[in-house]
């Protein structure tokens, strides 16, 4: 263990396991399509999800996180020629109709995926989630982002990229509609499937919304019946002040990248300190990190494929991807460039992680915002010594993984047959899956969420039908 940490004492609950993936070509390690194990370009093909899909259900993962773009991300030497050359999230294909068909090929893996509050009316989305946690039954959870793409906004009719944190006063909202429709429309005794009577459901239990607010006015009722767990599980993101705000109230599981165990536990402690002061339980929300893994029988051959994975990586399509971030186009400064002095209306946690780790005597720069992309987060060694990486993470605080590849399925299936089995030797992720919705294997408790979440203020509304 590395000194200097505040290690929390040894619990006895499980890591959670992520799989970090889009429906397209490039994700996060750019130019890594090219690999001849890859099946990256294979994306449009039900084979390639399906294998995926069983494969982590055999390493017992929880979820396969499907991340997703509706717009390209900024210019990037003056446009967006390098996103299209290198694949980088262009072409990208719809995760939600892929999330119906994977589900009828498993039994226990989870479907998270991401929907903005730019792309989709909260009304017509209610119905589109509810829909899927019926089919899968009950494996659904829902990554809510405010989306700092300036394109995107423009593919739905808006002018441009609306501010950061007015993005989050209107997620607040978007949140609220949907928790109206999903846990105050339906009664839960409003569905009687009375064969004699001729009564499928009740009318005096199904309510209206007739929510006004600043951006929706939504009369309801919810279309859908309630699903098994009404509410998807809410993931979120965000690292920024507004970001860590938005998680304390909303999230159950809040996706982190960061770039030291001690840079996770002070988020952590962040996130749990604002959860308490907005009435929730800290234990409410589990914290769940990026990290990628190249795995080798040996030091030697795990510093081999690591050196590969550098060989293939296009620095271009990092430094592309951040653009997009951004909002800016690093294209125009150079890699020693300080970044202490970048403005953006985009993604602010990642500029205010990097600036924070930055080594001491020095302003950190374009190239670190690449590194923490591509290195700070990649965890090279044998199956022993990762397992003793992940270990470290969970005694600051870290819940789970969310495994980044380099390459798919490679990057899966090496930390599945060879990670996974020594930490379920040392009773750190789990042997079987237990029973019941997302909900209730990630916490344990019941399939409905716990009263502590703002959410559940909407039950049983008394709104006039």
């Amino acid at each position: 263990m590395k000194r200097g940490l505040r290690l929390r004492p040894p619990d006895d609950r499980r890591l959670l396991l992520n799989a970090f993936v889009t429906n397209g070509v490039s994700h996060i390690y750019h130019g890594l399509w090219r690999h001849p194990e890859s099946r990256q370009t294979e994306y449009k093909e039900l084979d390639t999800w399906l294998d995926l899909a069983l494969l982590l259900e055999r390493g017992r993962f929880d979820s396969l996180f499907l991340a997703d773009n509706v717009g390209l991300g900024g210019d990037h030497r003056g446009g967006w020629d390098v996103r299209i050359e290198e694949g980088l999230h262009i072409p990208i294909n719809d995760p939600t109709a892929l999330v119906a068909a994977l589900a009828a090929a498993t039994e226990h893996l989870g479907f998270v995926f991401t929907s903005s509050i730019v792309q989709e009316h909260p009304f017509s989305f209610a119905r589109r989630v509810s829909t899927l946690d019926h089919l899968t039954p009950g494996r659904i959870g829902w990554d809510i982002v405010t989306n700092a793409n300036a394109n995107a906004f423009r593919n739905f009719g808006l002018p441009g990229l609306t501010a950061h944190d007015e993005r989050y006063r209107w997620a607040d909202e978007y949140a609220e509609v949907v928790y109206k429709l999903w846990e105050g429309s339906w009664e839960d005794d409003a569905v009687r499937v009375d064969r004699v009577r001729g009564v499928y459901a009740d009318p005096a239990k199904v309510h209206r919304i007739d929510h006004v607010g600043e951006r929706y006015r939504v009369e309801g009722p919810h279309l859908s019946e309630p699903s098994p767990q009404r509410t998807p599980v809410i993931h979120q993101a965000g690292s920024s002040s507004a970001g860590r705000r938005f998680a304390a109230r909303h999230a159950e599981v809040q996706f982190i990248v960061a770039a030291t165990p001690e840079a996770a536990a002070d988020l952590i402690d962040d996130v749990r300190r604002r959860a308490a002061e907005a009435g929730r339980r800290p234990g409410d929300i589990r914290f769940v990190q990026g990290l990628s893994f190249v795995v080798g029988s040996t030091e030697a051959e795990a510093r081999r494929k690591s050196e590969e994975i550098d060989g293939l990586l296009s620095l271009d399509g990092l430094l592309a991807h951040m653009s997009g971030d951004l909002g800016i186009d690093l294209a125009s400064l150079g890699p020693d460039d300080p970044i202490d002095h970048l403005r953006t209306e985009g993604v602010r946690g990642i500029v205010e992680q990097v600036i924070a780790n930055a080594p001491p005597g020095r302003s950190a720069t374009v190239s670190d915002l690449a590194d923490a992309f591509s290195r700070q987060t990649r965890v090279v060694g044998t199956p022993e010594q990762i397992a003793d990486e992940i270990e470290l993470w969970r005694r600051v605080g870290v819940d789970g993984i969310n495994l980044i590849y380099a390459i798919n399925p490679l990057s899966f299936r090496d930390f599945v047959e060879q990670v996974v089995p020594v930490l379920q030797q040392r009773g750190l992720v789990q042997r079987e899956y237990s029973g019941g919705t997302l909900r209730e294997k990630l916490f344990g408790g019941g399939s409905r969420l716990p009263d502590s979440h703002p959410a559940t203020a909407y039950r049983r509304s008394r709104a006039r039908r």
